[in-house]
């Protein structure tokens, strides 16, 4: 075989030594890969956009109740029947309650709602700092029960007789939980159990008797009926959870776009539930 039939032979037979497929074979292989990518691309994004219209629509359909509301458009808002709320609890995150104008504006509304009763708290106690310095003297020190603020409050014109404001934070959950069970036990090794005659040798706590200890120790109060919460995170952000056995949660969004065509529905909505309490 000469030196040219040679070359020739290993020309052609290369493939087959490099174990190298031809390039047509790379076309027909990548062919079905790229299809599934792209309508696996294709589908991600009709899903996204179906996803954002809901989400517009859904947003648009809430600003245009809350503005009917607000408007006085819709009947069945007008009248509110607010005998079930006995008190109401707003938790707000702390960096957000650092806005005391819009705090100032949702009592107003809740003032004029007819709210009687309200509890304000956030876990690093900005809302304390903010308005205790105005309550001096709202809290009777002997009952340990809180009094009218309503004449302390010179910030808020709004405000009139008749509504209570209390003002919690994080030291009022774990700590005060704490300071109670060390009041309690105390008062047992000493032998003197308050409101009891018979002293028995076994130590019994009670649920009145941690009530007793929590609100000798400052950190009692009324259990909210209906709760809520201002800022990002949908839960209670530490709020005294021996208060809340029986209150109904509500997620209201970023307190800087609160809407109080929102408070009333949300008001409202408690309203017409009804709650089944075991025993």
């Amino acid at each position: 075989m000469g030196t040219k039939a040679m070359d020739a032979f290993v020309a052609n037979e290369t493939p087959v030594f490099m174990n190298k497929p031809p390039p047509h074979v790379f076309k027909l292989m990548s062919l079905p890969s790229a299809v599934l990518n792209f309508a696996l691309g294709l589908l991600w994004c009709i899903i996204h956009i179906v996803i954002s219209i809901f989400s517009l629509c859904s947003h648009l359909t809430f600003n245009l109740e809350c503005y009917l509301i607000s408007s006085g458009l819709l009947r069945r808002y007008r009248n509110l029947q607010l005998s079930r709320i006995k008190c109401l609890a707003i938790v707000v995150d702390s960096r957000e309650a650092k806005n005391t104008v819009k705090i100032n504006q949702l009592l107003c509304w809740l003032k004029t709602l007819g709210v009687k009763y309200v509890c304000l708290y956030d876990i690093d106690g900005v809302l304390k700092k903010s308005f205790e310095p105005s309550m001096n003297g709202s809290k009777d020190e002997k009952s340990g029960d809180y009094l009218d603020v309503s004449a302390n409050i010179k910030d808020l014109d709004c405000f009139h007789r008749g509504m209570t404001l209390e003002c919690i934070s994080g030291s009022d959950g774990k700590e005060g939980i704490a300071k109670a069970a060390n009041l309690l036990c105390s008062t047992y090794l000493k032998g003197d159990r308050s409101g009891h005659e018979n002293v028995k040798s076994e130590s019994v706590f009670t649920e009145t008797d941690m009530a007793s200890a929590l609100k000798s120790v400052g950190c009692g109060g009324p259990e909210p009926d209906l709760l809520l919460v201002y800022g990002p995170a949908r839960c209670h952000l530490g709020f005294p959870a021996w208060r809340l056995r029986y209150t109904e949660i509500m997620h209201m969004g970023p307190l800087k776009s609160m809407k109080y065509g929102a408070i009333v529905k949300a008001l409202y909505n408690f309203s017409k539930k009804h709650q089944n309490y075991g025993k």
